[in-house]
């Protein structure tokens, strides 16, 4: 199947409210135009790069667990609230902040949040079919 490559728009939801409230001009909202991620890699949160969180000046709200593939564990910061975009769908979410350079992975929150699936025939995320304007979420 291949992994999944999607391009995510990203930006500070803080400064976006701070601008919504007419406090600040749109030109000081940070954001990181593109970031390519990896869908579905077994990460339950979306998971940035120190340096793109440091880039849109997200503060940390938390420390976790986190397990990693080969069953090692390691505290990580969780930083937020940050503007994810995929597939012309957004939703505001926190990361957990990966180290410096590493490669950004797009998880479950984010993928239900948005209502998206991957298309492995085109190696992308793309909405359900099901749900083509607007994410469909279940509330049981």
């Amino acid at each position: 199947m291949g992994e999944i490559v999607a391009s995510m728009e990203l930006e500070n939801a803080g400064d976006l409210e701070v601008v919504a409230q007419g406090l600040r001009d749109e030109s000081a909202v940070r954001r990181r135009a593109t970031v390519n991620g990896v869908a579905g890699a077994g990460a339950a949160m979306l998971v940035l790069p120190e340096d793109v969180v440091g880039r849109l000046g997200l503060r940390t709200q938390r420390k976790v667990v986190v397990t990693y593939a080969d069953e090692r564990t390691e505290i990580r910061a969780v930083a937020g609230p940050l503007r994810v975009e995929i597939a012309n769908r957004f939703m505001t979410a926190d990361c957990i902040v990966g180290p410096p350079l590493s490669e950004p992975l797009i998880g479950q929150i984010i993928l239900e949040g948005l209502d998206l699936v991957a298309d492995c025939a085109n190696q992308t995320l793309a909405p359900r079919p099901e749900s083509p304007e607007l994410p469909l979420l279940k509330l049981k």
